[in-house]
């Protein structure tokens, strides 16, 4: 079989078993080893459950490849009547790290390497209990690695994407607990296409009320134009967070991202002044001790902008925005805020710069409060529900003209 399937090493020749029982990290290493000193080559896992109680890594050039050619999805909450991540297809078993989440990845990425149609599952996670710190399941180094068509069923940790250049993380699902995709320490563009986290794996109540309060589903420090196309996460403390580190912090292009049911749908603690260019988005927050969709930190100095995208659900505000940079919104759709009925306003501004052009604001309630630090704030051509109900305490430079509303009313 080998010899009609040239450039392909087969895990069972080193000794990997594949019945869940024996240790098969040294067979799969001395495959990847023997694919690289070959000059690059697919190493192959054929339908089995490889049980791993240590690490790999994939050396460059390298591919490491199961079954699935699509990203596949297993038994659970939205999938009941599908087969278990043990009965069908290649499933990698990993155990290392358990309590330690400094422990070495389970998968490290180098140049030129791919994973390809797998299943990462940890059987000792406690679908029932406060999730087991683990390692990063992935991570990827060096340039060009990719991530194709991979469910990460449970994993503590998803996917470290740092200290790499131009990576692909394509078609993965599953359901981090703590971490889904981190990304920092990117000097050439990065790519994240087609993610979904969704708790297919565990719904049960201990568990993710943990997720929610702890969980980030999607983390960017350093990256030197990010592009995010068509990913989605439910059930985060933190759906979509951008944070800076010793390496800077983030810009990018994000389109067609969601986060539903998530306390905070989008953090932006920090961003670069080039900006985060945010289209197409769908975000829901209603859970949580204050759901609100979009928190802009005070140490931003940034620019942030939303276009085309939707805020509902009953959350408590739609954004709270502070530091020094730019928000703006601009053919957007507002619903559903005010739910505790305490007279919030659905954008609350404190300080930067502020423009809202061409929305709709769905809800009889306020629109837009402008806190004294706001240094200036373009608000026109929206549609308003009801009567204007726009406050401004800034003695800034403050426009706000051509609003259509129900009923109107004189400026506060």
């Amino acid at each position: 079989m080998p010899a009609l399937v040239p450039d392909t090493f087969f895990v069972a020749d080193f000794g990997a078993k594949g019945d869940a029982k024996t240790d098969d990290t040294a067979a799969f290493q001395k495959a990847l080893d023997a694919a690289a000193k070959a000059g690059g080559a697919t190493v192959y896992a054929p339908r089995g459950c490889y049980f791993f109680a240590g690490h790999l890594s994939v050396p460059g050039g390298v591919t490491l490849k199961g079954l699935w050619e699509s990203v596949p999805a297993h038994n659970g909450l939205r999938d009941a009547g599908l087969p278990k991540p043990t009965e069908d297809g290649t499933t990698f078993l990993v155990t290392e790290g358990a309590g330690r989440e400094d422990a070495p990845p389970f998968i490290t990425l180098n140049n030129n390497t791919t994973l390809k149609g797998v299943v990462i599952y940890y059987p000792d996670q406690n679908p029932a209990a406060e999730p087991k710190p683990y390692p990063y399941a992935i991570a990827m180094r060096g340039k060009n690695p990719a991530v194709l068509a991979v469910e990460l069923l449970n994993p503590y940790n998803g996917i470290d994407a740092s200290q790499n250049e131009r990576h692909l993380i394509r078609d993965v699902q599953g359901q981090p607990l703590r971490r889904g995709v981190f990304v920092d320490e990117i000097y050439d563009v990065g790519r994240i296409e087609n993610v979904h986290f969704n708790p297919w794996w565990s719904l049960q109540p201990k568990l993710f009320a943990w997720q929610q309060q702890h969980g980030e589903a999607f983390i960017f420090g350093r990256s030197d134009w990010q592009y995010v196309h068509n990913t989605f996460c439910f059930g985060y403390g933190i759906g979509y967070k951008f944070i800076k580190t010793r390496n800077g912090n983030c810009n990018g292009n994000f389109l067609g991202i969601g986060a539903d049911d998530c306390f905070t749908a989008l953090e932006v603690e920090q961003c670069s002044k080039i900006g985060l260019l945010i289209s197409n988005g769908e975000f829901v927050s209603f859970h949580g001790p204050d759901p609100t969709m979009v928190r802009v930190g005070t140490n931003n100095t940034g620019s942030i902008r939303f276009v085309n995208s939707s805020f509902w659900g009953p959350c408590h505000q739609i954004a709270r925005i502070e530091g020094n940079g730019t928000v703006g919104f601009s053919d957007c759709t507002f619903v559903e805020w005010d739910h505790d009925q305490e007279g919030r306003a659905a954008l609350q501004v404190e300080a930067g710069n502020l423009l809202v052009r061409g929305c709709e604001f769905q809800e009889n309630k306020p629109q837009v409060e402008i806190g004294p630090s706001v240094r200036k704030a373009v608000i026109s051509d929206n549609l308003i529900k009801g009567r204007l109900r726009f406050t401004n305490r800034s003695p800034g430079n403050i426009i706000l003209r051509d609003n259509a509303s129900d009923e109107e009313t004189p400026r506060k």
